[in-house]
């Protein structure tokens, strides 16, 4: 098998991969808006274009000259719906400009001009010699990569520059994700442009065999942890909506050992202070905060962080990170024994809480409470 055979492997793989991938997120049980959508316009998007230039390598395509010389320019489409679902994602779809309408006015009137193209060759050159139409799809193809590449770049702008349209997704998602692969996605782009060039110049298409594979191996893979991403993001919000009209969450302190009652140091005084500690971290919600710092809770309260960690560790048993993620586990017990948060994933409930990373999240909850997340939420 030579590399051009596991290209195309790959290629028709994918395709299948694509739409089982809209076939689980459309039938799914799971709601899902406009993000999703969009979302799933790029993946099928890439399939419709990754099949129709399968079938043509493979010699599958019709004998037919007006099927065989339309060319669906069906990689029109893909950065369009990638960048509304951008803006639906960062939630600033209402803050810039759609390029939906005009991108789908482009694509009829693309095929409109090749059907008239086909017909003119058809009918009134001699042979049907296909040169005119092989000249359009060169310029064709010329604008549509200017086209998405002024899309792709105002995506990057908003992700990389606007910062202001994006505080409230910030709270929810540090984008790394995104910003990764928005520079992937100019890796393709550039590649686009050269396999381009070369088959201008030359009018070999070998130099697209890397640009399909690439192409389908980060758009397929941004179109599964887009979606993973979206749902994470929609429960963390649903989750603080929550979290903010709970205003109560665990018991109060339990009382003092024998021990620790004939210690100096436990007395009123140091128990009020603890009491403020606790009640200040738990009232204002500063231990959902994942970059939370004991220096920064010490100031607020003006007291200084020796004192601050010597009542933390007395009072709680627990240094300062400890304790806050003693908090943290409480927070998520409750989520994850109400039947209502049941459809919740853990993650998203392990990050809304104030840890900064799946693992964290399980290493603290199964170290206060001997299991794991999953194995807790089984029992309700």
């Amino acid at each position: 098998m030579n590399f051009l055979s596991i290209v195309n492997f790959l290629l028709i793989a994918g395709v299948i991969q694509g739409f089982g991938f809209n076939l689980v997120t459309v039938f799914g049980r799971r709601k899902f808006g406009k993000v999703v959508i969009f979302l799933n316009l790029v993946v099928l998007f890439i399939s419709l274009n990754n099949l129709q230039r399968w079938l043509i390598d493979n010699g599958f395509s019709s004998d037919l000259f007006l099927l065989k010389q339309l060319l669906v320019p069906w990689y029109v489409l893909i950065f369009p719906m990638f960048y509304a679902f951008t803006t639906h994602f960062l939630k600033i779809n209402d803050k810039v400009n759609d390029f939906i309408k005009p991108t789908l006015i482009l694509f009829a009137i693309e095929i409109i001009i090749r059907l008239c193209l086909i017909s003119y060759v058809y009918y009134e050159i001699p042979n049907r010699d296909v040169v005119l139409i092989e000249r359009y799809t060169n310029i064709e193809d010329i604008f549509n990569l200017i086209y998405c590449t002024f899309l792709f770049l105002n995506a990057w702008l908003l992700v990389f520059r606007r910062h202001h349209l994006l505080e409230y997704i910030l709270a929810y998602d540090d984008l790394s994700w995104l910003k990764w692969f928005i520079c992937l996605g100019l890796v393709v782009v550039i590649f686009w442009a050269v396999a381009l060039s070369i088959k201008t110049v030359t009018g070999n298409e070998s130099a697209y065999v890397f640009l399909r594979l690439s192409s389908s191996i980060l758009l397929y893979w941004i179109g599964y942890l887009g979606f993973y991403k979206y749902n994470v993001v929609e429960d963390r919000i649903f989750l603080r909506s929550s979290i903010d009209a709970d205003r109560v969450l665990i018991s109060p302190e339990k009382n003092l050992s024998p021990e620790k009652q004939t210690d100096e140091f436990f007395n009123d005084k140091h128990q009020n202070d603890f009491n403020k500690i606790q009640s200040y971290l738990i009232d204002e919600k500063l231990y959902l905060d994942p970059l939370l710092s004991m220096e920064s809770v010490a100031s607020d309260l003006g007291m200084s962080k020796s004192y601050f960690s010597k009542l933390i560790n007395s009072y709680s048993n627990n240094n300062f990170s400890d304790f806050i993620n003693s908090l943290r586990v409480e927070q998520a017990k409750k989520f994850l024994s109400d039947d209502e948060f049941s459809q919740y994933t853990i993650v998203a409930i392990g990050l809304e809480c104030g840890f900064n990373s799946k693992s964290t999240f399980y290493s603290a909850f199964k170290k206060f409470t001997s299991e794991t997340p999953t194995t807790y939420r089984e029992q309700f």
